[in-house]
């Protein structure tokens, strides 16, 4: 039984330095990759300036914040991932993407190391498939921002074992947070749930009322913290665009059709905050 000591995470973006963050504040040994060198750098800044800023609110101390830090390390390449004990990868969500780096990993790790995938929508089976490890792949969604949220979805492939998904579990409730069990469909829990709310709040816009009585009617009326088209400019409209599609294509119901108007922003870059401009605009 593999011991999870050193953990590997593949993309410095938000999601993928978040996950690093947590678990190097957990404990573990982290080897932080991405494959841009410029978004490696940003990805380990956001981590040192999230701790700074736990320091100033008093939620951690300055010897936490040191300590984290002192776990994390700079991955040269994915060969530097050749020892860990478990493999995150937080890279775009495209599936061609995901199983070729994942079939990478698995050329790469020691062969009782775990793979797992922090996607949002696609199929573990379909991505286990294209390792020769597929018992050793499971599903580990956190949600964002990672270092604030509580929940994360644990998915099974048909061919994860019991082991590999009893680390995972394990692995939730050291990292302090809770763990749901989703199904192995598109979109698993949340999103399922999420993205048709959302498409339906932008169907809403494009009928002409304003964003923010779309936003406060959500918020003051079903006590959500924000509201569905604020979450959509967080999550990144064209993430959200992708995982519309998925669904749709793969359950084959119109709830799931993207918004035009979702359609059109995405192919005029405007991706929400990362972008400076969604269905906000936040270049002032």
């Amino acid at each position: 039984m593999v011991n999870l000591v050193k953990i590997g995470v593949v993309g410095a973006g938000q999601m993928g330095a978040g996950i690093a963050q947590v678990c190097a504040q957990a404990g573990y040994e982290v080897f932080l990759w991405d494959s841009n060198p410029e978004g490696l750098s940003r990805g380990f800044q956001l981590i040192s300036k999230l701790l700074s800023k736990g320091v100033e609110k008093g939620k951690i101390d300055k010897q936490e914040a040191e300590a984290t830090m002192s776990r994390l390390a700079r991955a040269g390449g994915m060969g530097d991932f050749s020892e860990c004990d478990m493999v995150i990868e937080a890279v775009v969500e495209n599936t061609e993407v995901k199983c070729g780096l994942l079939s990478e990993l698995d050329s790469i790790l020691k062969k009782d190391a775990i793979l797992a995938s922090n996607t949002s929508s696609i199929s573990i089976t379909r991505l286990a498939a294209a390792t020769t490890r597929p018992d050793k792949v499971v599903g580990i969604h956190f949600m964002n921002p990672v270092p604030v949220m509580k929940l994360v979805e644990l998915i099974r492939g048909l061919q994860t074992s019991d082991e590999t998904y009893n680390y995972a579990v394990r692995l939730v409730e050291a990292l302090g947070k809770v763990s749901i069990l989703g199904v192995d469909t598109p979109g698993f829990v949340v999103n399922r749930i999420l993205c048709p709310m959302i498409n339906e709040a932008i169907f809403l816009l494009q009928q002409g009322v304003r964003p923010e009585d779309i936003d406060n009617g959500m918020k003051l009326g079903t006590n959500q913290p924000m509201g569905p088209l604020e979450l959509a400019d967080f999550v990144g409209l064209d993430t959200l665009l992708y995982i519309l599609q998925l669904l749709h294509r793969e359950l084959g119901e119109d709830k799931y059709r993207p918004c035009p108007l979702l359609i059109n922003y995405v192919a005029a870059g405007w991706y929400g905050k990362k972008a400076g401009r969604g269905f906000y605009d936040y270049r002032g």
